[in-house]
């Protein structure tokens, strides 16, 4: 699946059009082509302030999320890239604190191109130098480097030294480039590892945690896994996190959601494993209010698109995702609710309909602007097959029109949906 993007200022679209033109679609894993890149642009990796790198399949993004809030509520000035961008491609480069301005976008996007000549980059290869290059030029003192795809090849993966490293949750998804077993997934993640850099993890079945001890001793990297030296659980209306530095009584992140509870922890633990950069114990309070990211059980609020009916969106597009939605729902309301849904082709609809079932009244079946996807009639199969009363629309807006105004809605199964959905409500992320 290609990359996507499209901008309203001209300078920063004609630099995408280059690049739609001279990059493969597609992903591509690898560190040749990001590695040649880099070099001719003068090694700009070299030149960052300390950096926090995270891999996983859900929940990296919040992960990074609270880091950034955390930090920042420190006082500390912070890069952020993270992948994809819903509405804007600026949305992935957050310089010191603030989106990339389109005019230094425009110009890193040109040069980093220029300098690809020959190279053939992907997208996100381009997007990886171009965020590289806007950092090392900017002075601030943390940087937080999300992994776009697996991470033993991804294109993040050139940072030699980072400061601390981390994996989320971890689940089956991107199998076409990195296998159909989690330990298999999981060794592929946990290769962003570096000699003698703490790695903190989740709590992982045996074998997947074999396999990340396998490649951790490989690698002679410091393993610190939750259960360990480290654990949290959510309790009693707080965070209660514990290490050898002490206890933790923090607030719930205000991020939805149960699972935000321990995509936070794993951001607090990497703070506390780490001596390059302060963090008090009230900017990890803080960053469980100030934390925010879009698409991630958010309740949208009225907007051209959604008027004012309760919708609330999520970009997950894999069962694990799914469940973890379903959880919230379950939970959170008391009667069914509408569920928009769409999926891109490379997914698997049946899978992430199933934690659904008994919670949905009617599942409204839609595609997915401008990507490969399944077409709303199979969707409207599929989900009948479950055992869900389900229609086909031609698009989010249609699909909207057609639910009760007073019934609540959830839109669900593609951060490409997501985003289109958020801009026809009038809704930048910043």
């Amino acid at each position: 699946m290609a990359d996507f993007a499209r901008s309203t200022d001209a300078e920063v679209q004609a630099q995408l059009d280059r690049l739609s033109k001279l990059s493969p679609a597609g992903d591509r894993l690898g560190l040749e082509r990001i590695e040649v890149l880099l070099d001719r642009l003068g090694r700009p990796q070299d030149a960052l302030p300390p950096v926090l790198h995270i891999a996983g399949t859900n929940g990296k993004g919040s992960t990074v999320a609270f880091l950034r809030a955390a930090l920042e509520a420190s006082g500390h000035k912070v890069h952020a890239f993270t992948s994809p961008h819903l509405v804007r491609f600026n949305e992935r480069i957050r310089v010191a604190g603030k989106l990339i301005e389109d005019g230094e976008l425009a110009r890193t996007l040109a040069e980093v191109i220029d300098a690809g000549t020959g190279v053939e980059p992907s997208f996100f290869e381009v997007a990886t130098a171009a965020a590289l290059l806007a950092f090392a030029r900017t002075p601030a003192d943390a940087c937080i480097l999300e992994v776009g795809l697996g991470g033993r090849l991804d294109a993040t993966n050139v940072i030699e030294r980072p400061l601390v490293t981390g994996i989320a949750n971890l689940a089956l998804d991107h199998q076409q480039f990195l296998g159909d077993g989690l330990p298999g997934i999981a060794g592929e993640k946990a290769a962003i590892a570096k000699h003698d850099v703490p790695l903190l993890t989740q709590l992982y079945p045996p074998q997947i945690g074999n396999r990340i001890e396998a490649i951790v001793r490989e690698r002679g990297a410091i393993w610190l896994p939750r259960g360990g030296v480290w654990d949290a659980i959510a309790r009693q209306g707080k965070l209660r996190y514990l290490d050898a530095q002490g206890e933790l009584d923090l607030p719930l992140p205000r991020l939805p959601g149960r699972h935000q509870a321990m995509n936070a922890a794993l951001a607090v633990a990497m703070l506390r494993h780490q001596e390059a950069l302060r963090v008090p114990v009230s900017a990890l309070g803080a960053a469980m209010g100030w934390a925010d990211w879009p698409a991630r059980l958010q309740h949208l609020p009225p907007g051209p698109l959604v008027g004012d009916r309760e919708v609330w969106l999520d970009g997950g597009h894999n069962p694990s995702a799914a469940r973890q939605i379903a959880s919230f729902v379950k939970h959170r309301f008391d009667e069914p609710l509408h569920l928009v849904f769409a999926s891109l082709a490379t997914k698997d609809p049946p899978r992430m309909l199933e934690p659904f079932q008994g919670l949905v009244a009617q599942v409204h079946a839609v595609p997915i602007p401008d990507h490969a996807c399944f077409a709303p009639v199979d969707l409207v199969e599929i989900a009948g097959e479950l055992g869900f009363s389900a229609d086909a629309h031609d698009g989010f807006e249609e699909a909207l029109a057609g639910v009760p105004r007073d019934a609540r809605t959830l839109i669900f199964g593609s951060l490409y949906l997501a985003g289109a959905v958020l801009a026809a409500n009038d809704q930048l992320p910043d």
